[in-house]
């Protein structure tokens, strides 16, 4: 599928107009940017006939070492960042999709359909909603990505405050905290696994726009341009170190977690334990009584086998009460 934006002046200022292009057609007048989403062969080739580029394909996209990702050739930059995707959906995936900017178009190769592209378009199709080139709309959308990657990341934050209100939440049925501390492990667990894809994915977008500004600088772009992706990636930054600190948080919240696992099976271990010492003198006493020896007057007694009973009883019941009165228990 290949969509076109184009850039329509109004009134209230510039907006880009979507335009479905077809295989065989030509590029409407004022085209800024060609979103290639799931291309065929056919929809590559007419691209790169149009416009004089190599447009990658997906399994070059997947396929290039990390510092194969950005590269400039016959004038257009090409770069190429792995976004997070599925947010919304409970299943998380990384998926890489390409940036082509050419002296007056950009171009997006993606399979995948992240949301901050359709924010960025909500946006840009308003009045005074994007720039009047490439350059600008390449930042605009940038600009999306990492906001719609700081909105998961205050989600996430949230979230992992809940769980840790939970984790030191006191709860006095063993069911109840066991049951408490699998569900923990799983949501660390997820919350974990998305902030690694996302750290990754903030890598990626940063090299992308240390690229694009030493681009920006060599072709004179516009200052307030330059200025808008330098603050986009102050912006960038900023998220990863916010993410390092959530990381931190997750993996204390582990640690308290497993703390506490561990402190649930050494009350259990005790419990064993404290059952095998009240035990150990009742069958000693019986074990003395078993034996059959010829000389034993309590034998013979008439109250011996109650006595021995109750012997037993006692001994049991002394070391429970010492534990208790020692708070062992």
């Amino acid at each position: 599928m290949i969509i076109v934006q184009r850039l329509v002046a109004t009134g209230g200022g510039d907006r880009l107009e979507n335009h479905m292009l077809r295989v065989g057609e030509q590029l409407p007048p004022a085209a800024l940017w060609i979103d290639l989403l799931e291309p065929t062969k056919e929809e590559d080739q007419h691209v790169e006939e149009l416009l004089g580029i190599e447009v990658p394909t997906r399994e070059d996209m997947t396929g290039l070492e990390p510092s194969e990702l950005l590269w400039a050739e016959n004038g257009a930059r090409y770069m190429i960042a792995r976004l997070l995707t599925r947010l919304d959906s409970g299943t998380l995936e990384m998926n890489a999709v390409t940036f082509i900017l050419t002296k007056n178009t950009l171009v997006t190769v993606r399979y995948s359909q992240p949301k901050s592209f359709e924010m960025f378009l909500h946006r840009a199709r308003k009045p005074g909603g994007c720039g009047n080139s490439a350059e600008a709309v390449m930042s605009g959308l940038v600009d999306s990505i990492i906001n719609r990657a700081a909105d998961m990341l205050r989600d996430t934050g949230s979230d992992i405050d809940r769980v840790s209100q939970a984790v030191f939440r006191e709860t006095k049925k063993t069911g109840d905290r066991n049951a408490s501390f699998q569900r923990t492990l799983r949501l660390l667990g997820q919350q974990g696994d998305f902030i690694s894809k996302a750290r990754e994915s903030f890598v990626s977008l940063e090299r992308m726009l240390l690229f694009l500004s030493a681009n920006f600088d060599a072709d004179h772009v516009r200052k307030e341009l330059r200025e808008a992706i330098r603050t986009t990636l102050r912006d960038l930054q900023s998220l990863e170190e916010h993410a390092t600190f959530q990381t931190n948080k997750i993996q204390f919240l582990l640690d308290a977690t497993l703390g506490l696992v561990n402190l649930e099976q050494n009350n259990i271990i005790k419990l064993f334990s404290v059952m095998a010492v009240i035990f150990m003198p009742p069958t000693l006493v019986a074990s003395v009584y078993g034996m059959n020896f010829e000389h034993m007057p309590e034998l013979k007694w008439e109250y011996g086998y109650p006595l021995a009973l109750l012997l037993m009883i006692l001994v049991a019941v002394a070391p429970y009460f010492l534990f208790r009165w020692k708070n062992w228990l």
